[in-house]
Parts: structure tokens; C-alpha cells; sequence
């Protein structure tokens, strides 16, 4: 068959694409990496001619110009989960959150609950057999493409091809229309470690050993992590992670990551949605120790404790004194989502030999340069509860680490207490005590 001809036969400019798009539709834009740029551009300048059209997406990693360009308000901007970007976009009442959980996010498209009229999607120039790679994103793409009742992909040459567990490319027969973009897929910079970063990974890395495998988040502490890994005789790390980012680049880089001893999907790191830099993209391109894999999978805690030895490290925000975990707000401010936490704490406690970890500074400083602590009384603000108490972890500041699971309420307030703040202990105390969760015999 000539899948060069059918591709031809199915080209078009975004321009004439978009014209599929009606008032009232639902959009979808995938997530992260496979946000359609130039198709995104192009549904911005039917502004005019168009009323009511939702768009879907999760963590933009750049303007979105049916936000950015939408004079008339014809578009509605919905996320699963939010960036930098989105954050402005919400705080601006020009986005609006999605609550979800990242391994059920599949069921929301499979079950009718997220109906998708037109999904737009980048994906990896087509090979000679017909195939198009989804790259940098599995997550729950097919289960969005078999949604949608009409699938424009761009193609752009900075796609990577990346082989997968399951779902991870279309073929030109399932396509309805092909544009194309050779814009550069967007990027994100690794962040710097901090001093007080630094510390935070002090204390998780001797849970690390030799043959472990790792599920990551991004930032400062999981580079610091990297870090002290590289210089450390840790070896034959495996990776199993919804998100990769370049602090595992790091880590194969330093030979240190060979999935030698994974329990599941041996010799191949796996994960779901990757950003990060240019250099991590190539270095995923046709890189056959890498595969990508659907969120319902790579989430799901039954696969996590088939990996046995399992650690997971994540990020948060604030934990009150009886454990509650906020990862997601500030008050009712949305910060970022639910995504993939509380999969991979399940997954990890049901991991024979599985550990979680959950690190935050122990204190923030607002606009006004006064000090406030991250570790809380009580949540009275509208803080989203992204872990609730009965699954909290190890949670881990620069004074060390609250270990949560099986332990009663006034345990609980003792070990959080004590990776307080000094200056804010003695007000916890007092707060421990109105609430009745304070023992008198605890330390102070």
C-alpha cells in the first residue's frame, strides 16, 4: 500500500484543518509535549466565527493562543493538570482545573465522561509502514484518540520516536487529517537545587540502594537526589515513572540507571509523559532501553508492586498535624493537580519492600517577606487534600523525616512537630493540644 500517497491525499494546512471545529465542540490538545502548535494557532483565528468551544489539554509549556488570542471569548481552556503557564491562566479566570487522578485518566475519555469532538495531537514524522509515534506522551492518548470522533495530527520532525509497552503511535488509516509543523517542541529547564534542597535529599537518599527502582518528581530535590546518587557506589537503578524528566538523563548518563534488576519490564526504563530538554529528547529518540507506556499502567498500583523494591519521591506543599497532604493548592488556589501522587504512594505502600517520600521546605516566605510554616495546625482555607491521612508517607523538610503510616493521631503531631521550624513548634504544640491529638508525655 502507498502510505506516502494516503498521506498526501490527507495533507492540509492548519488553517483549512480547523475548519472541522464547530461552536459548542470539545477540543483536545493531549497533554505536555503533544500540544499541536501550529493547529493551536490556527483555532485561535476563527475567534470570531466560533462560540462555546471547550479545549483540553494538561501542563502547557507554553502561550496558548486560543487563551492568549481569544478577543471574543469563543474558547474555553480546561486542564487536567497545570504548569507555570497554566497557573496564570487560572489565577486570570481565563483556565479552569479538571480534578483527576492520572491512572484513571484513560477511563475518563474510554467511559464517556471527557467526550472529545476533534483531538489534535503532535506526533513523530511517519515511518514506512504507516505509523505515526505518539513520543514524549502515552499517558492516555489512545484512549482520548478512540474517543474523538475526528484526529488531526501535526507532524514535526522534533518529535522523537519512542517504542512502548502498548498505545504508542496511530497509523495514517485511523487519521483524518495530517498538517504540518516543524516549530521546535517546547522545552523545559532542569531547576537548581538549593541548599535547603540539598538537605531534604540528605535524608531520603540512604533509602536508595543498589537495585531499587526509582519513580522520581521534578525539581530541586530529586536533582539533588541525582546528584548524590552519581557520586555514591548505588548502582543498577530502574526506572518506572510517570513523568521523565532530565534528572534521569542525569542518571544513565552516570551509568547509573541499567534496569538490571527490575521485577517487571526488565532491562527497559518505562515511563508515561516526558518533558524536559532538547537533549533528553534526542537521547530518547529510537533508544530501544526506553519504553513508553499508558498511564493506566505505569500507575496503576498493582503494576507498582510488581517492582517490589520501589521508592517514591514527590513533592508538596503542606501537611496539617494529622497528616493530611496538600500538593495541588494554596487555599483555593490551584497550583498544579492530583496527577500521578497518590498512585504511586498506593503503589509504593503495596510494594513488598516499597517506600514513599514526600518533601516540601518547611516554611515559605510571602510577598511581604514574613515567614510562615508549611506544616499546618489544620486545613481551613479550601486547601485541596491531595493525600489524605490514611495514606500518608514519609513526609521529609530540612529537619528531617515524619514517618506517618500506622502511627495514631498524637504520634503523628509529635513527629511533624519535630521537622517543624523551631520557631513555629511551640505554636504547634499549643495548636496539637486544642485539637486533642497532643500527648502530655510527648517530647518538646
Amino acid at each position: 500500500m502507498d502510505y506516502q500517497a494516503i498521506y498526501q491525499q490527507k495533507l492540509r494546512s492548519p488553517d483549512q484543518a480547523v475548519l472541522v471545529v464547530k461552536d459548542g465542540d470539545w477540543v483536545d490538545y493531549s497533554q505536555t509535549c503533544s500540544f499541536p502548535q501550529a493547529l493551536d494557532a490556527a483555532l485561535a483565528r476563527r475567534s470570531g466565527e466560533l462560540k462555546d468551544v471547550k479545549v483540553r489539554n494538561a501542563i502547557s509549556m507554553q502561550p496558548v493562543q486560543v487563551v492568549e488570542n481569544d478577543p471574543n471569548g469563543a474558547f474555553t481552556y480546561n486542564l487536567w493538570h497545570c504548569s507555570g503557564i497554566d497557573r496564570k491562566y487560572i489565577d486570570q479566570h481565563r483556565a479552569y482545573h479538571m480534578p483527576m487522578l492520572f491512572r484513571h485518566c484513560g477511563s475518563y475519555y474510554s467511559k464517556g465522561y471527557a467526550p472529545v469532538d476533534v483531538a489534535m495531537i503532535t506526533v513523530s514524522p511517519m515511518d514506512s509502514y504507516g505509523n505515526f509515534s505518539f513520543g514524549l506522551t502515552n499517558c492516555c492518548t489512545q484512549e482520548m484518540l478512540d474517543a474523538a470522533k475526528y484526529i488531526i495530527v501535526e507532524v514535526n520532525p522534533g518529535m522523537p520516536t519512542i517504542a512502548g509497552t502498548a498505545h504508542d503511535h496511530i497509523h495514517i488509516r485511523d487519521v483524518d487529517c495530517v498538517v504540518e509543523c516543524d516549530l521546535p517542541i517546547a522545552t523545559v529547564k532542569n531547576p537548581t537545587a538549593t541548599d535547603i534542597d540539598r538537605k531534604i535529599a540528605s535524608y531520603i537518599f540512604p533509602a536508595i540502594t543498589s537495585g531499587c527502582t526509582l519513580q522520581l518528581g521534578i525539581g530541586g530535590i530529586p536533582n539533588s537526589i541525582g546528584s548524590m546518587i552519581a557520586e555514591s557506589d548505588v548502582k543498577d537503578l530502574g526506572m518506572h515513572t510517570e513523568l521523565m524528566s532530565d534528572g534521569y538523563l542525569d542518571l544513565y548518563m552516570a551509568g547509573k540507571i541499567t534496569n538490571r534488576y527490575k521485577k517487571l519490564n526488565r532491562g527497559k526504563g518505562v515511563f508515561s509523559i516526558c518533558n524536559g530538554s532538547r537533549a533528553l529528547y534526542d537521547f530518547l529518540d529510537h533508544n530501544n532501553e526506553i519504553l513508553s507506556a499508558p498511564m493506566a499502567y505505569v500507575n496503576n498500583p498493582a503494576t507498582i508492586r510488581e517492582l517490589d523494591d520501589f521508592i517514591s519521591i514527590n513533592g508538596c506543599i503542606a501537611v496539617d498535624l494529622y497528616g493530611q497532604v496538600s500538593s495541588e493548592s494554596a487555599g483555593t488556589r490551584q497550583i498544579s493537580g492530583t496527577g500521578g501522587q497518590l498512585d504511586f504512594i498506593t503503589g509504593a505502600m503495596e510494594a513488598p519492600h516499597g517506600r514513599a517520600f514526600l518533601a516540601m521546605h518547611a516554611t515559605y516566605t510571602d510577598r511581604s517577606g514574613q515567614l510562615h510554616s508549611n506544616i499546618l495546625p489544620r486545613y481551613s482555607d479550601g486547601d485541596i487534600i491531595t493525600t489524605p491521612r490514611t495514606q500518608a508517607p514519609n513526609i521529609v523538610t530540612e529537619y528531617g523525616v515524619a514517618t506517618l503510616p500506622g502511627k495514631a493521631t498524637w504520634q503523628r503531631a509529635e513527629e511533624l512537630i519535630n521537622i517543624a521550624h523551631p520557631d513555629f513548634r511551640d505554636e504547634l504544640i499549643k495548636a496539637a493540644e486544642e485539637q486533642k491529638i497532643w500527648r502530655q508525655s510527648n517530647k518538646r
